[in-house]
């Protein structure tokens, strides 16, 4: 190798890979400043969060981490990245639309898992709700619904009172 080749190595990221970065980083946090997005986002991140503590940790009558991963890979047939995937994502993901930090990626797992939800595990019970016991598990209208409110919040943001916000106005100062 010759020294040209050896120093075009080091060389620092040019301009416009720290430009593209910073672009990616202002379309995750831009958010429209709305009260609706803080409801949906709100409402999102508190339904989720029991499930994925659940999950995670045990709370709300779940069974944990080890016995979900043991569930999930072994009766539900999930690859073990997936498995852990689906726990963090319902975990962390609810935590971060609570706080409004990084909304649109959250949402978007969220959906990842609804859809695997529905897939996996609810479309053969049909669209409703198991209300009167009368089916052999749940329907999908709950996924359903969970997908429209992250759908919603990908397409508009964090709103008020979100860590995106604050990241938002503070990369538009510094331009």
């Amino acid at each position: 190798m010759n020294a040209r080749m050896q120093t075009a190595e080091f060389v620092a990221p040019s301009s416009s890979t720290a430009s593209l970065a910073s672009r990616a980083l202002s379309a995750l946090t831009a958010t429209h400043g709305g009260v609706a997005s803080l409801v949906l986002r709100l409402t999102l991140g508190l339904v989720i969060f029991p499930h994925g503590a659940q999950k995670l940790l045990g709370w709300f009558g779940g069974y944990g981490f080890s016995a979900t991963m043991s569930f999930l890979t072994q009766n539900a047939g999930l690859p073990a990245p997936v498995a852990l995937l689906v726990i963090f994502i319902e975990f962390f993901g609810s935590l971060a639309l609570i706080v409004g930090a990084f909304s649109r990626a959250a949402a978007l797992g969220i959906i990842a898992v609804m859809v695997g939800a529905i897939a996996t595990v609810h479309l053969p019970n049909g669209f409703f709700m198991n209300w009167s016991g009368a089916q052999p598990g749940e329907g999908f209208e709950y996924h359903l619904l969970v997908i429209g409110i992250a759908l919603a919040i990908i397409l508009r943001g964090s709103g008020v009172l979100s860590i995106d916000q604050i990241l938002s106005r503070q990369m538009a100062r510094a331009k």
